[in-house]
């Protein structure tokens, strides 16, 4: 079966990029370099290409770009991978829809001497890549939960909560914002290497969006038919967020309802701003991009390779919490000062 990847928005096929690899020499005197995403259309990973690009620029780095056609798209992924050893490449920026079956093309990738760093999304296992740059996404999660608990009060213990997720194969990113929000809204999340397998009674049940809007929408919809009395809705990013609101419009319910996400991007801070989110956490994905692009750059001139943060498996690009109604003890930014870090 042919098998499509996007190449500087050129589609190509498995077979024609395997002729040009042996029509043409391996990558030229320069630092080459690879940058594989979710998609090309989520303002997220829209930012990390446009920090990569100016990076890349400005160290005289010849990247190129790849993206899966939806979130979840790990098949175009895996040929953008061989594409990129292929060509031979110094190094890979990688936000991996499938964390975990993505592992045996990343081992190949370094098998064949490229640096690896994982964008955003951990592998899994964490290990699997040679870095990881990004934010703490327990935390981000961490932070919007308590932000809701804090909101509700009293009400927090007879809430009834849906969830929001990414894709059905549970990449690490989706797992450690929904158990983060777990941890912060007072929920024990039993394993927290897994989402669903949680008692608490409070939840009305999980559903994936594919992290965009329609599929925000229709998932919201889906656990509106469960129980029509949801009152709080964890989101995996923004756009997700935006099509709930509008299936919540739909039933009437907008106004009763809080909803949480994670981006930070300026779309989502001005729903914030709007009241159609109540809170999310802001990431950085121009500096995570930038950032990789010099780790390449560094290891294609010294050998020398990233460090995490202290006391973390990983590179900390930050997180904020944003959000123009604070919770008493826990730090937050405001939505004018969101606006002036967002992105996209």
């Amino acid at each position: 079966m042919r098998r499509s990847i996007y190449l500087k928005s050129t589609i190509f096929s498995a077979a024609a990029v395997a002729i040009a690899a042996l029509a043409a020499p391996a990558q030229a005197a320069g630092v080459g370099a690879c940058l594989i995403t979710k998609t090309d259309t989520n303002p997220f990973f829209v930012k990390m290409k446009e920090g990569a690009l100016a990076k890349s620029k400005e160290l005289g780095v010849d990247l190129k770009t790849y993206a899966g056609k939806i979130d979840g798209d790990s098949e175009s992924q895996v040929a953008a991978i061989e594409t990129c050893i292929a060509d031979g490449a110094k190094g890979i920026l990688i936000t991996a829809s499938d964390t975990a079956g993505i592992v045996s093309s990343v081992k190949q990738a370094r098998d064949a001497g490229l640096l690896v760093i994982a964008l955003d999304t951990p592998l899994d296992p964490a290990d699997a890549a040679d870095a990881t740059f990004a934010t703490d996404n327990l935390l981000a999660g961490e932070l919007i939960g308590k932000w809701a608990a804090g909101t509700l009060g009293d009400k927090a213990k007879d809430a009834k909560i849906a969830f929001l997720d990414l894709t059905p194969s549970q990449p690490t990113v989706d797992v450690l914002r929904d158990q983060g929000f777990m941890k912060g809204f007072g929920i024990d999340v039993v394993d927290i290497n897994k989402i669903g397998d949680e008692k608490d009674p409070r939840i009305v049940g999980h559903d994936v969006t594919n992290g965009n809007e329609e599929g925000g929408r229709k998932a919201m919809e889906n656990l509106l038919q469960k129980d029509p009395s949801i009152n709080v809705v964890h989101t995996i990013n923004e756009p997700a967020a935006a099509g709930a609101y509008e299936a919540l419009k739909a039933f009437g319910k907008e106004k009763d309802v809080l909803i949480v996400s994670v981006d930070g991007g300026c779309p989502g801070v001005k729903n914030v701003e709007a009241g159609v989110i109540g809170a999310t956490s802001q990431q950085y994905p121009l500096l995570m991009a930038s950032l990789g692009i010099e780790a390449i750059k560094k290891f294609a001139d010294t050998g020398e390779k990233p460090k995490p943060t202290e006391g973390k498996n990983f590179f900390d690009t930050g997180v904020s919490l944003v959000t123009d109604k604070p919770v008493q003890g826990l730090e937050s930014i405001d939505v004018k000062t969101g606006t002036s870090k967002c992105w996209g």
